[in-house]
């Protein structure tokens, strides 16, 4: 093998070495995690899941800004990471939240695996919430269909970002900051269509 062959062949062995390694790693479950927000008696019960990215915790912020303001609505929220999730009566809220971390364009293994392993969620309303990097579109749109398939009614999906910006407007703002404060104003919008939604 060509000296210029081999430095390619081997620099594109340990780049997908590299790849496989990374995708392992942030596609395990990730710990058990959990919260309880608001009334414990409420009618309207929600429950949020995620799974934990082990880099960034975007997630697990844009999950407990979300419980916040809807438990200041009056609703009862458990947010839970899928290892906690599984633990959890399912069956037991009116209203699902799926926070997807996106890897590879696709939403993470552990929600993926954590939706079809409840097999129907019974026409229930669903709030899809794609996280990621910068392009997370294709990565929104399957887990809209997933939700679909497993006989979920979404309400609403949006996507937000960690580098890309949230906000053309304000590149100056921390993007975290925006996507936070845009989760907050999201979920008051939302809060009459949830309770409107059973």
């Amino acid at each position: 093998m060509k000296k210029p062959f081999r430095l390619v062949y081997y620099t594109a062995t340990i780049i997908s070495l590299g790849w496989c390694i990374l995708t392992v790693m942030v596609e395990i479950n990730g710990p058990e995690k959990s919260w309880d927000f608001g009334d414990k008696d409420a009618r309207e019960s929600v429950l949020i899941v995620y799974d934990p990215d082990p880099f960034y915790n975007l997630d697990e912020q844009v999950c407990l800004a979300f419980a916040t303001v809807l438990a200041k609505q009056g609703m009862r929220v458990k947010v839970a990471s899928v290892s906690a999730a599984k633990d959890l009566e399912f069956s037991g809220f009116n209203v699902y939240v799926f926070c997807a971390n996106t890897y590879n364009w696709a939403p993470d293994w552990a929600l993926t695996r954590y939706i079809k392993e409840q097999k129907s969620l019974n026409k229930k309303p669903v709030i899809a919430v794609t996280l990621g990097s910068g392009s997370t579109r294709i990565s929104q749109k399957k887990l809209e269909q997933l939700i679909i398939r497993t006989e979920g009614r979404i309400i609403d999906s949006r996507s937000f970002w960690l580098m890309r910006p949230n906000d053309e407007a304000q590149t100056k703002e921390s993007n975290v900051q925006i996507a936070l404060s845009r989760v907050r104003n999201w979920a008051e919008l939302l809060a009459p269509k949830i309770m409107q939604a059973n």
